[in-house]
């Protein structure tokens, strides 16, 4: 269709504004949108929707107008339903561009003009599959994730495409999740994740069983973006054997996938300053009466904006989690745990914590076992993240009131210098290891630590490779067997007589005295540093 065929009889009512010598451009679909920089999702050719709420000053309408006209736009129609009439400076910036500008009436939906164009360019290309996402762009842009579903499952009806948007943790935002069982959705997300490291160019394919999979980025907006945060499209099938106007749907659908990642990440705008704020309110100890306030506004603001699925009662036990990141962009560590815990709860509240760093407070996952629900939620992330990369996490015990978020937020993070100190990608520590020596030793510094590892075991560590005598072996098995001769001996497979001459050696070479508590404890601390 053209964009004259916009104003013919039984159109929607529009007013025609500007471009009057541009009406023979071609319309082939449609786009609703309120960004400001909405051109990297248009391929040429759409009738833009928009209700101005990009805009706060005239100089907003040139950029706006630039950036469609470059991106290859048909049309702009604006809707007067939020700000009011259009403004003389848009409809001047669409003249000096040559961009045909459409008023749309406050009694007009944006809904009844996508409908009139679907029904236009599906009766112009029937054949073209790449229609399909077209025709359903509004919807998209609308309903939100729930749009997602509706334009996967006329795919799947259609054209027999099963396809899949996922988070990096394996969680399914859209597509039929019964059709693709949860271990296959962990090994598609890791394998993305470690495609996206390798920098390997997308498709990415996977072959799980007899199927094969493709895998194509559906990166976020902005400066936080992170692979760790990026959706995922999987298509069913190899795309690199397809024709070349299925390969064309798949890059539309990616690009639709991409926008409406845009689209939920400028509605977490109000959640996330509401989620500083929290922040600001735990660190500088205000009355818990204010931080239960600003928590109730978040929950309420989930449920009638955001189409949270959990529903605000009492004050709920909440979880903080405190956690650091290596290897990551500064700022990606709030975007990432934000997907993460979204598979867990739609009342996160993140907030970043300089540049490496995030706090979370949200509902407990598992009053039992918090530590362990938050490791399960993060574990995908490993396949991401480099060989210098690192997540830790600290989860406090569950707070009964929000009175207690302040104790729980240095709880967590004490719990994150635990899981700082040990070995892999991601780690977590819980309440239950405050308790543990690990507490003590996360709290050294490090100098202090290298110190007290050397003193004790450098000479051990010397003669070990000097004779292979086995003795930091030997050291470690008598200590876990709490000083027992015959134990000690059993578990390393050797006569007592050879072990008590280890231990001999080991007394010789350190000066100290393995029947000593303090000395076994010393030892044994020492073993721990050096992990």
């Amino acid at each position: 269709m053209r964009v004259r065929d916009l104003l013919a009889p039984g159109a929607p009512r529009l007013r025609l504004l500007a471009g009057e010598d541009e009406l023979d451009r071609q319309v082939t679909g449609v786009m609703t949108t309120d960004l400001q920089d909405p051109g990297r999702y248009l391929h040429g050719g759409e009738l833009v929707l928009t209700g101005m709420l990009w805009r706060t000053a005239p100089a907003d309408s040139e950029r706006f107008v630039r950036t469609l006209v470059t991106a290859g736009a048909a049309a702009l129609g604006a809707g007067e339903v939020e700000v009011g009439p259009v403004p003389d400076d848009l409809a001047a910036a669409c003249r000096r561009h040559r961009l045909p500008l459409l008023a749309v009436p406050d009694d007009v939906a944006f809904g009844a003009v996508t409908e009139y164009v679907g029904r236009q360019v599906s009766a112009d290309r029937a054949a073209d599959l790449a229609a399909l996402v077209d025709r359903h762009r509004l919807l998209v842009s609308a309903a939100g994730a729930g749009g997602l579903d509706a334009v996967l499952d006329l795919l799947g009806g259609d054209l027999d495409l099963d396809c899949w948007v996922l988070t990096p943790t394996g969680r399914v935002v859209a597509g039929p999740a019964d059709h693709l069982p949860a271990a296959d959705r962990d090994r598609l997300a890791r394998a993305h994740l470690a495609a996206q490291r390798g920098r390997r160019r997308p498709p990415h394919r996977v072959r799980l069983a007899a199927d094969t999979y493709s895998l194509l980025p559906a990166a976020a907006e902005g400066a936080e973006e992170s692979p760790l945060a990026d959706w995922i499209l999987a298509v069913a099938g190899d795309v690199t054997e397809w024709t070349t106007e299925r390969q064309q749907l798949a890059d539309n659908l990616a690009r639709l996938v991409a926008a409406e990642r845009a689209r939920r990440d400028e509605g977490r705008r109000l959640r996330r300053r509401i989620a500083d704020e929290v922040l600001a309110l735990l660190q500088r100890d205000a009355d818990p009466a204010e931080i239960g306030r600003a928590l109730h506004t978040a929950t309420t603001m989930a449920v009638r904006y955001e189409g949270s699925t959990e529903r605000p009662g009492t004050d709920p036990q909440w979880l903080v989690l405190s956690a650091d990141a290596t290897g990551l962009p500064d700022g990606a560590l709030r975007p990432v745990l934000e997907e993460a815990l979204a598979g867990a709860t739609d009342r996160a509240l993140t907030a970043a914590l300089g540049p490496t760093g995030a706090v979370a407070v949200l509902p407990a996952l598992d009053a039992a076992v918090p530590a362990d629900a938050v490791r399960e939620l993060l574990a995908p992330l490993e396949a991401g993240l480099g060989s210098e990369g690192r997540i830790t996490v600290g989860v406090c015990a569950p707070a009964a009131e929000s009175g207690g978020l302040r104790g729980a937020l240095e709880e967590a993070r004490h719990a994150r210098r635990i899981a700082a100190a040990r070995v892999g990608r991601v780690c977590v520590a819980g309440p239950e290891e405050l308790a543990s020596h690990v507490l003590l030793l996360a709290a050294v510094p490090d100098e202090v630590r290298r110190a007290f590892r050397s003193r004790l075991l450098d000479t051990v560590i010397a003669y070990d490779l000097e004779h292979q005598a086995d003795l930091v072996r030997t050291l470690e098995a008598f200590l876990r067997s709490d000083g027992s001769w015959t134990r000690c001996a059993a578990r390393l497979h050797v006569h007592v007589n050879t072990l008590r001459y280890r231990i001999g050696r080991i007394e010789e070479l350190t000066g100290r005295d393995l029947s000593r508590l303090e000395d076994r404890v010393d030892f044994y601390l020492a073993l721990e540093l050096a992990r």
